[in-house]
């Protein structure tokens, strides 16, 4: 009886405690001290219970790519996997290449498939079945890295199609009959006859090979629809032709019966020489002959970071021009140039000045909606905050900021409240089904869209990153940093055996850069606006791997940051003028899609300071790409002048002096000065960032992308032939840094240092 009594008061004590041994709820799965929830909270929404595929896909689902509508709709919008533009529908593929009709003016490239209501019949072509004219629907039933398949099904047999980015060609196989080919008029069949099993046809001024089984015979010839016996057999491919000449249709021949069956990427880094090598594989099957490899058409980011040899062949695209190579595989080399946890104390500021803007910080309350979005912004904020305070010697704000951060994520990243119970705000939920981790409070159509993750959960990442580089007990997986590498996962699993998450989200391999739309439900395609945001992201992975250890995981953070940068100077900029049409008079473009580039406006606004101000925010770290080509930033904020009709800022106007340091520290300085004491911040950033940013580049100048070094947080600064050389050391040894110009710079565990 008395050990029953003593183990009665025992249980009573536990239960009193409360919080501290509380089982949690049904559905909640511990990581660490964090936790997300496997069941809805209460009252919130959640993605599309369908998903268009096959019984072949297991395990996550991919969104936010290219060709994403195919799982989210009952056919498909128009997709751009470039050259060549498709569209699912009740009967069949729809085939257009855009290049030809691609048109601009000062607002647009304009370079899309036309709709299904086109009057001007500028359809290509649409690959059908003899024996259907109505699929129910078409079912996503397989994918790798920059390919996809699908199925058009109905009950009398079966069309499955497999396109990818950079492939001319398009394959196909069928089942219960064979190929219709449905031009909107007769096209011009230039090579091939009925019973030749390649034709070369031209409609409307664009180039086809269609190449159908060996002793194949087709029927229809001299009318809009052609159709094919195929001897038997079950495939065909069709492909975009660069011209109709009879070398070039043979030339194509070579590859067209060699269908790709897999496509895979690696990447690797180079410590020693900063270089990122990527290496793109295809995998083919021969249906006829023994060919192996296939044609592929490189993007201008692939192209002119490779030795590949090129064939004479190129396609226009909204990118600009694409090159045509051979073979099973090819590589790029791109250099990575370094990022920083923050910039270095070497500013021409008054130190007193930048203090009191870290008191002022320090007194400010969180005024904003606490969904990922906006919260996330704030724990951005927050983490440029903190080491700017160290800088000036205020403890006391530095402990504040990364005390906030520290609550903040500690929040988020328990999905149970003090009684055990599920939240239903600041929280993370996985939606198995779709594989993927939606926070509540959502916003922008994070949930029900998918849109986002990399943008909103890249902000935690990177405020995570800036605690992991002062506290490593904080960032133990036992603790808290297996919530974090949870959000990383989401947004860039590197497994593609991952249990939980799709290969690289929002990263679009082949196109070297993100997408924000989970579902690209558009007629444009899928399209992405804040490159710099995506910047942070990749900024956050590389500094949390860093920091914790995880050269895998800063490896993956250097090859998103590194490819994402390059295709931004070229799609976003275009720094070397060679991609933009001549008439598309933007200097820059604010938001990219598949078949278009828009340069006038963001979802929510014309206002030329937010149009341009999209691609540079938040200016922290890992932004110093953005300095790399100063002459082009002057012409970028030069156009921005002439859209705003002066500089009277009405908006983010301290993200517009940042941006303005990179070539004239001087006029940033004078504009900063005009204003401090009566602008608004722009909601992510603060009085101090923007100081120390405009005062850090005045003192040191722009990096300089000759000079590289074997750590990866480091830059050279250049002003006026004056080369300052920083690096930060996240290790607990000291080390020495090595650049590639021969400077060495002895750096102190947990430091920063430079030398001039």
């Amino acid at each position: 009886m008395k050990r029953y009594l003593t183990l009665i008061l025992i249980v009573s004590l536990i239960l009193l405690q409360g919080p501290v041994l509380t089982l949690g709820f049904s559905g909640e799965v511990n990581v660490g001290l964090g936790s997300y929830s496997t069941v809805k909270p209460p009252g919130v929404t959640d993605v599309q219970e369908m998903i268009y595929k096959t019984s072949n896909v297991r395990g996550a689902m991919p969104t936010n790519d290219w060709w994403s509508s195919t799982a989210w709709m009952q056919y498909s919008e128009r997709q751009y996997p470039h050259p060549l533009a498709v569209q699912n529908q009740h009967n069949g593929l729809r085939v257009f290449y855009p290049g030809p009709t691609m048109t601009a003016n000062s607002a647009c490239i304009c370079a899309w498939m036309p709709g299904l209501t086109d009057p001007n019949g500028n359809d290509d072509f649409i690959i059908g079945h003899t024996g259907t004219s109505q699929f129910s629907s078409t079912n996503v039933d397989g994918f790798n890295d920059w390919f996809v398949t699908n199925v058009f099904e109905s009950v009398s047999g079966s069309l499955k199609v497999t396109y990818g980015h950079g492939s001319p060609y398009i394959y196909a196989t069928y089942a219960g009959g064979s190929p219709k080919i449905s031009f909107p008029q007769t096209p011009m069949i230039w090579s091939g006859h009925a019973h030749s099993a390649v034709l070369g046809v031209t409609i409307n001024g664009r180039h086809y090979g269609l190449f159908a089984p060996s002793g194949s015979t087709w029927s229809g010839m001299g009318t809009s629809t052609l159709t094919n016996n195929m001897n038997g057999k079950n495939y065909f491919s069709i492909a975009v032709l660069p011209d109709n000449s009879s070398a070039t249709l043979e030339k194509f021949r070579e590859y067209a019966y060699a269908h790709v069956i897999d496509t895979k990427v690696s990447w690797s880094f180079n410590e020693n020489t900063s270089e990122v090598i990527t290496t793109y594989n295809y995998t083919t099957e021969a249906k006829e002959g023994i060919q192996t490899g296939t044609l592929f058409a490189l993007y201008p980011h692939q192209w002119k970071n490779t030795s590949t040899n090129f064939l004479p062949y190129t396609y226009t695209s909204v990118r600009g021009m694409m090159k045509v190579a051979e073979g099973s595989s090819f590589q790029t080399k791109m250099i990575f140039h370094g990022v920083l946890p923050s910039l270095p104390d070497l500013g021409s500021y008054d130190r007193s000045r930048l203090a009191r803007y870290i008191d002022e910080a320090e007194e400010e309350i969180f005024p904003g909606v606490a969904d990922t979005y906006w919260y996330g912004k704030h724990l951005g904020k927050l983490a440029t905050l903190a080491p700017i305070a160290d800088q000036v010697g205020d403890t006391k704000a530095a402990n504040k900021f990364r005390n906030e951060i520290k609550s903040g994520l500690e929040r988020w990243f328990k999905a149970s409240d003090v009684h055990g119970n599920l939240k239903s705000s600041e929280v993370f939920y996985y939606n198995n089904h779709w594989g993927t981790l939606l926070g509540y409070p959502d916003s922008f159509g994070s949930v029900v869209e998918m849109n986002d993750h990399h943008f909103h959960y890249g902000y935690f990442i990177k405020a995570a990153s800036e605690i992991a580089r002062v506290d490593q007990n904080w960032v133990n997986n036992a603790n808290w940093g297996g919530m974090v590498n949870l959000l990383i996962r989401d947004i860039a699993s590197a497994d593609r055996n991952d249990p939980m998450f799709p290969f690289l989200r929002n990263f679009d391999i082949y196109a070297g850069h993100t997408w924000a739309s989970g579902h690209a439900k558009f007629g444009d395609g899928n399209n992405n606006e804040s490159s710099s945001e995506a910047m942070n992201a990749w900024t956050g992975v590389i500094l949390w791997g860093e920091a914790t250890g995880n050269k895998a995981l800063r490896d993956l953070g250097i090859y998103l940051y590194t490819t994402e940068m390059n295709a931004i100077n070229e799609y976003w900029f275009d720094v070397h003028d060679t991609n933009f049409h001549p008439d598309f008079t933007r200097s820059t473009a604010s938001m990219i899609w598949g078949g278009k580039v828009v340069g006038d406006g963001v979802w929510w606004t014309g206002n030329p300071e937010e149009v341009h101000g999209i691609n540079w925010l938040p200016l922290q770290g890992g932004s110093l790409y953005l300095t790399h080509y100063p002459n082009y930033t002057q012409k970028n904020y030069e156009a921005l002048v002439r859209e705003n009709n002066g500089t009277n800022w009405d908006a983010w106007e301290d993200i517009i002096w940042m941006y303005r340091a990179i070539h004239n520290p001087a006029d940033a300085i004078q504009q900063f000065n005009a204003r401090a004491d009566v602008y608004i911040p722009e909601a992510g950033n603060s009085k101090a960032n923007a100081y120390h940013w405009i005062h850090n580049l005045n003192a040191l100048g722009t990096v300089d992308r000759s000079i590289t070094a074997n750590t990866p947080l480091y830059a050279v600064f250049n002003k006026n032939g004056r080369k300052t050389y920083v690096a930060y050391n996240m290790s607990s040894a000291n080390k020495t840094v090595q650049f590639s110009d021969g400077i060495t710079l002895f750096v102190p565990a947990h430091s920063f240092a430079s030398r001039n």
